[in-house]
């Protein structure tokens, strides 16, 4: 190799390495950094929100919406409670009953989840009452056992005790013979021809 070529090479490797174009090469690649990083990510993104604010509007049996501090209007579905839809025998009554015990109050919300419309998911807690579980004992709800996963032990055991002894006092909804889950309101089943 020529001498002069030399010199050359060896004055672009040094000019690379004052501009910082030549640089060392990355760590080699640790899948703990990155499994450590998701799981933070996970527990970050699952952490339980609280939204504290004044009921502005009731929708119907298990819909409201709370205005916060920050006046953010918050859609919020009473989570573990179907209540009748508006259409619905005693949906009118829910809707009148969740009313009288939120609206114009300050409520704290305890959310982890958005369903498929848009609302955030929780337990409405209102001067210490459990808003979703008394919508339940007025028998003005059912116990949505088919999110009862989502609920904690004790809530779940809840739940379902408070719709039994409503059913079991007749109370609001379970005055009718037969009464229509919401679930079952909402998509019938056809007969067949």
């Amino acid at each position: 190799m020529h001498k002069a070529s030399r010199k050359n090479k060896n004055f672009i490797r040094w000019l690379c390495y004052k501009t910082s174009i030549l640089r060392a090469p990355p760590p080699p690649f640790d899948m703990t950094h990155l499994i450590a990083l998701l799981l933070t990510l996970c527990c970050a993104i699952s952490q339980a929100a609280t939204i504290t604010g004044k009921v502005v509007a009731v929708a119907d049996g298990d819909t409201i919406t709370v205005l916060d501090a920050n006046k953010v209007q918050h859609k919020i579905r009473l989570g573990g409670i179907d209540a009748p839809e508006k259409a619905q025998p005693y949906g009118q009554t829910s809707k009148q009953s969740l009313s009288d015990l939120v609206y114009g109050k300050t409520v704290t919300v305890g959310t982890d989840k958005t369903d498929h419309y848009g609302r955030e998911v929780g337990k409405v807690q209102v001067d210490g009452v459990d808003a979703n579980l008394e919508q339940v004992r007025r028998g003005l709800a059912w116990h949505y056992k088919a999110y009862q996963r989502e609920q904690s032990p004790e809530d779940r055991l809840a739940y379902a005790a408070a719709e039994k002894d409503a059913a079991a006092a007749r109370l609001g909804l379970w005055q009718d013979a037969v009464p229509v889950a919401p679930w079952e309101w909402r998509h019938p089943v056809k007969a067949a021809p």
